[in-house]
């Protein structure tokens, strides 16, 4: 079945090409969907298009098909073009004409608009859920590990000194600034679209109004022609929302993946997190913050995606838009899945002693060294000069009791307050 059928074959070639996947695509729109169809019954009815009895009958019958697909039992047949068609052909079949009334003053570019702005703005919600939790995971981990020191890096030299609090906590604030565009994308694709039709609105008298209010979108898309052009739109500001946190997350895999070296040795994990080598029985890979980076920097390149294949297309509806939907979806389950995993495993970390002491970081209290020396009464300058001719004539003894006290450093970390930054 197809909702544009006007009796005339098509070509085989023509129809798969042109259909894809969407039928195994579609099963994750498909609540959505009913959703939809739900607030559009009972508009109709609202405004004199079916009668009381044709909606609950309509009611009912989605009743039933949201059923099946939250119990898993819902399927695309091959004899369907996609979700909005298999679910019009149910209701026609159990119901006769009344199913039939369902696609009155609706488009399917409107179907598939407002599912998928419903399909967004939840999983955005999910995945922001999701992020709260690791964010919070981090949080734990850094008072835990506050006071073990950590060395940092410039250039991947050994620079100045840092800790596991800050680490932690580091990449638990940049996970902040990931939920404020998150929730950017989320205000975008809370509007409603449905009232659209193909792009021009309907001579029906609608109430898009009452739709809104139905499906709890916060405000309308009020210009039809804007509302279809939010496809591509919403996928180009929610591809760079997800890049920006799987962004926060590679850097944080690949810091994982040098810590565990042997030749840092600062953290390691439990044998059965890590993965072995088929012909090097000492391995502990860390196949899983791997697969981590690599899905996340795969992630990060979908916003490029979105953006090649509707950044010059006119205003209206086009195909093109199909090729969004696949790899959208396929984002938000992966995205959803990291979190999870990565929550999972991080929780597991073994945090190392790291002898401070060995030659390896001798040089790391230099800049404090200077401080020292400055607080003392020596300009900058010369106290830079002092501990850098001893460093080149070998003489350099380190002293290492300097503290950090100032807001954010290493022995002030503010996590209660970086805590009270998440977004509400």
């Amino acid at each position: 079945m197809k909702l544009w059928d006007k009796g005339i074959s098509i070509d085989k070639k023509i129809e798969q090409f042109t259909v894809g996947n969407d039928r195994e695509i579609d099963i994750h729109i498909a609540k959505y969907d009913v959703i939809a169809s739900r607030a559009h019954a009972k508009m109709l009815q609202k405004i004199g298009i079916l009668s009381t009895i044709e909606l609950e009958q309509l009611l009912g019958g989605l009743q039933v098909l949201e059923n099946e697909i939250e119990a898993g039992e819902f399927v695309i047949d091959y004899q369907f073009e996609d979700v909005h068609s298999k679910i019009e052909y149910e209701l026609t079949t159990t119901l006769g004409d009344v199913g039939k009334k369902i696609h009155t003053a609706r488009s399917r570019n409107d179907q598939v608009l407002v599912a998928l702005h419903l399909y967004y703005k939840e999983n955005l919600g999910l995945v922001k859920q999701k992020t709260r939790t690791f964010f919070e995971t981090l949080l734990d981990l850094a008072e835990a590990h506050k006071d073990k020191v950590l060395p940092g890096y410039t250039h991947l030299q050994v620079a100045m000194p840092s800790s596991f609090g800050l680490w932690f906590s580091a990449y638990a604030e940049l996970m902040i600034d990931d939920v404020y565009l998150l929730n950017a994308a989320i205000q975008i694709v809370d509007q409603n679209p449905l009232g659209s039709a193909a792009g021009y609105g309907s001579s029906f008298p609608i109430d898009r109004e009452f739709t809104t209010k139905d499906m709890d979108f916060a405000t309308l898309k009020y210009n039809v022609v804007a509302a279809q052009m939010s496809r591509g739109k919403s996928e180009r500001t929610i591809a760079a929302a997800l890049g920006g946190l799987c962004n926060t997350m590679s850097r944080f895999a690949m810091d994982i993946c040098l810590y565990m070296s042997q030749n840092f040795g600062f953290v390691s994990f439990p044998d059965e997190l890590t993965t072995g080598s088929s012909i090097m029985p000492h391995k502990k890979n860390p196949d899983v913050f791997e697969l981590i980076r690599g899905k996340c920097n795969k992630i990060q390149s979908l916003q490029t995606e979105m953006i090649l294949i509707t950044n010059n297309l006119p205003s209206g509806y086009h195909r093109d838009f199909q090729l969004l939907k696949e790899h959208m979806i396929t984002a938000f389950e992966e995205v959803k899945d990291i979190l999870d995993i990565f929550n999972y495993a991080i929780k597991e970390i073994i945090v190392k002693d790291i002898d401070i002491h060995s030659d390896l970081y001798k040089y790391l209290f230099t800049v404090d060294n200077i401080n020292t020396l400055v607080m003392e009464g020596q300009t900058f300058r010369e106290a830079y000069q002092k501990i850098g001719g001893q460093v080149q004539e070998g003489t350099y003894v380190p002293e290492t009791s300097k503290k950090h006290s100032h807001v954010g450093s290493m022995h002030n970390l503010c996590l209660d307050k970086i805590k009270a930054k998440f977004p509400k």
